[in-house]
């Protein structure tokens, strides 16, 4: 089947209508479950395991296990991977990942959720993913690469990125008993939270649309005459290269280009299917600094860091790369730190006239 829409589509058109398809799974599913990790992140800061943090652990938990049971089966090779076969920034991953998580809370969504929302009507997701898209171009290519250049390059891991598993010398079959205990967890949460059946079938389709992508982009490498990288959802890189594509002829059809117009397009659909398209501005001056602050620092940690939440967080993750977790662990500490610095009342002051 797959070689006869490759002679029908021709191999840059196959991976991009995979991005496509890949899109379209993760922009119902986010869009459904409201999957955010940024939303997630607070809850926990907050001193609470609520259903957020269940969607999120479950989406996580769903990548994990589909990928890693694909691996273990022999469908595809996650040596492959951009996240195993070269080497990784664990300053990246730590400073990055940091700066991202700040992003997130003050843009107060990851690009991911940024994409959704503005597909919904939301005027402030997308003009906060426009700066996120601009700056990782300038972050990747531009006059911001140097200082990127620095960070990530200041700790690399010495020869390519370990496999957290190998590592610490566990079995093979512990990466599927972690993502069932994870799921285990989530699933207790949700419980606890009664989060409704529907929300968390969405929110494993989204961790399932994060293993989708593993399969078609090995399967493309598998059957085209030209190179073609394994790879995922990640919206630092597909964002930027999704913007050049649209202002300029010299960007090439890839994944990442089919992927963002999937996930606008399939979560517009949600939206209006539910009847939750609804257009939404901006608060006031200082609201629109905040947000744009955010998703400037936003497209410069995913690039410093390897990719954002999705990328790094779920994708990254789920191949068990050494600096996809160290990048993850820092956002969550790099957000969970905004919340409580900058939007948690500090205890003990009382407003006045409350």
């Amino acid at each position: 089947m797959f070689e006869t829409i490759i002679e029908i589509t021709g191999d840059l058109g196959f991976i991009a209508l995979a991005g496509v398809v890949v899109g379209m799974v993760f922009g119902v599913s986010a869009e459904q479950s409201k999957f955010c990790l940024r939303a997630a992140a607070v809850e926990v800061a907050r001193g609470r395991a609520g259903p957020r943090f269940a969607v999120w652990l479950l989406t996580f938990s769903t990548a994990l296990l589909w990928t890693q049971g694909m691996h273990l089966a022999g469908i595809i090779d996650l040596g492959q991977s951009r996240w195993l076969a070269s080497p990784g920034t664990i300053s990246g991953a730590i400073l990055g990942g940091a700066i991202f998580g700040v992003g997130m809370v003050l843009a107060r969504g990851c690009p991911g959720r940024l994409l959704v929302l503005g597909a919904t009507g939301n005027l402030r997701a997308i003009l906060s993913g426009l700066v996120f898209a601009v700056v990782a171009q300038m972050s990747l290519y531009g006059v911001i690469s140097p200082l990127r250049a620095a960070l990530s390059g200041a700790w690399i891991t010495n020869g390519p990125n370990p496999e957290s598993l190998q590592l610490l010398g566990a079995p093979p079959l512990a990466g599927i008993a972690i993502a069932l205990a994870f799921a285990a967890a989530a699933l207790v949460i949700s419980f606890r939270n009664r989060v409704a059946i529907r929300t968390l079938v969405f929110g494993c389709g989204v961790g399932f649309a994060a293993a989708l992508g593993w399969f078609l982009t090995y399967t493309a490498g598998a059957l085209s005459f030209d190179p073609v990288a394994m790879g995922s959802i990640t919206f630092s890189g597909p964002s930027a290269r999704t913007l050049m594509f649209l202002l300029s002829q010299d960007t090439v059809l890839d994944f990442g280009v089919g992927l963002v117009p999937g996930v606008f397009l399939a979560a517009f659909a949600s939206a209006a299917a539910s009847g939750r398209l609804s257009w939404q501005g901006w608060d006031g001056v200082g609201a629109m600094q905040r947000y744009l602050t955010g998703a400037a620092l936003m497209g410069f940690g995913a690039m410093t860091a390897g990719g954002c939440t999705i990328g790094a967080g779920v994708t990254g993750g789920s191949t068990f790369a050494m600096t996809a977790w160290i990048a993850l662990v820092s956002m969550w500490v790099g957000g969970m730190a905004a919340d409580r610095l900058i939007d948690q009342r500090p205890v003990g002051v009382v407003q006045q006239g409350a």
